[in-house]
């Protein structure tokens, strides 16, 4: 195989992918941005977040698990399935192609970008496409002088990729596939890390304030302190020894507690009400949702929304209309400018837009009765075997039948 870089069309020595630790990366190019409130929004601390999460898991792993065809027009109307580099777009010793789609997808909603290097055969046929991780690649505008002298690159960026030895190289879409998200310029996607880091900030903030609060917050339910006649130096030690053998543990739960002494008890606690965890928790799914695009009830949350019946069946077929098409069609007419005319890639939508049994079930049995499907092929729709053949009447020795008129 011949990598993009390669001057010579020897493989080289090392064979690894090419793409940069997102660790090393960050060393050159931060991963993340800090915030107002002094918080750092990266992918680790973005996907530690469970509502993230949970919503980039579901859409990607949502869309991986579609078959992605390649087809060709055969001119009369019609089209066939074609093989095509997306049937095992990282080769066999790597990543599957659910990884592979998984992977791509989440780098295209988390960082608005990704992108894969095309590795050829020396015959020039396209047969791999690692993807890069996109820390380790930039998105560079033509020079002046290259657009006075003509000399832009294919695609019309350049892509300034990093290697695992730290080295830099320049490619264009000859040698880089490229897929944006939504784009403000039309080259460089929008990113979730920095478009909506103010909102990650705070719900990163909201957690960690959660956890050091019941890490090292004050966690006593109550002070008791001596009455004006109590003697300090003697009374304490015994009112403590007291009280904890009365009162505390789970052993005296429902009994009631008899001290002995005069004390003033002060409460001092906070509720979770007060510290307004749960509200913030809740604050949190909503607007993950709304950058995101996924309903609130796939995200756990369903106290604001029934979780039954045709409403929450109507905002799945929403999720997969109003967001997971729009990241597959751009993804497919991405992957479709790689295949040689007339072919293009397309997701399959049929599986998952399917109906519930019954409902399914009905139209079925209504095209079988109405001659469109046969009853062979609604068996093996249902992973039923076709029904046995009947044999064919044996012929007549005379020749004329049983017809007396023909006799």
């Amino acid at each position: 195989m011949r990598w993009p870089w390669q001057a010579k069309p020897e493989p080289p020595a090392n064979s690894s992918l090419s793409i940069a630790d997102p660790t090393l990366a960050a060393l050159f190019t931060p991963g993340g941005l800090v915030d107002l409130a002094g918080v750092t929004v990266g992918e680790t601390s973005a996907l530690g977040l469970s509502a993230l999460y949970r919503a980039l898991s579901l859409v990607s792993g949502t869309l991986a698990s579609l078959p992605l065809n390649s087809w060709r027009d055969t001119g009369d109307g019609q089209r066939e399935k074609v093989s095509s580099v997306f049937d095992d777009p990282d080769g066999p010793d790597h990543q599957t192609v659910y990884e592979w789609k998984e992977s791509a997808f989440l780098h295209l909603m988390l960082h608005g970008k990704a992108g894969a290097l095309k590795v050829r055969t020396e015959a020039g046929s396209l047969v791999r496409l690692p993807l890069c991780h996109p820390l380790s690649f930039s998105v560079c505008q033509p020079t002046i002088d290259e657009y006075r002298t003509g000399k832009l690159p294919l695609g019309g960026v350049w892509f300034d990729l990093m290697l695992n030895d730290g080295t830099q190289v320049r490619l264009d879409g000859q040698d880089f596939w490229y897929v944006p998200a939504a784009s403000l310029g039309g080259q460089v996607g929008i990113s979730l890390l920095t478009y909506a880091r103010q909102s990650l900030a705070t719900s990163i903030a909201a957690d960690k304030a959660a956890a050091k609060m019941f890490a090292s917050g004050a966690l006593l339910s109550g002070i008791a302190s001596l009455a004006d006649d109590a003697d300090p130096l003697e009374d304490v030690p015994a009112i403590r020894q007291e009280l904890n053998r009365n009162v505390l543990g789970h052993e005296n739960a429902g009994t009631i507690a008899l001290v002995n002494r005069r004390l003033n008890f002060t409460p001092w606690t906070m509720t979770a009400q007060q510290a307004q965890f749960i509200e913030a928790r809740a604050f949190q799914i909503e607007e993950i949702s709304r950058w995101t695009g996924v309903p609130p009830h796939l995200l756990m949350q369903t106290d604001k929304q029934t979780s039954w019946g045709t409403g929450v069946d109507e905002q799945n077929r929403g999720l997969s209309k109003f967001v997971l098409g729009h990241w597959a069609q751009r993804f497919e007419q991405r992957a479709s400018r790689l295949l040689a005319r007339p072919r293009w890639a397309e997701f399959d939508f049929a599986g998952l837009e399917r109906p519930n049994y019954a409902v399914e079930s009905q139209i079925d049995l209504a095209e079988v009765a109405a001659g469109v499907m046969t009853a062979d092929e609604y068996r093996a729709k249902r992973g039923r075997p076709a029904l046995p053949k009947e044999p064919a009447p044996a012929p007549d020795p005379n020749g004329g039948g049983n017809d007396p008129a023909a006799q």
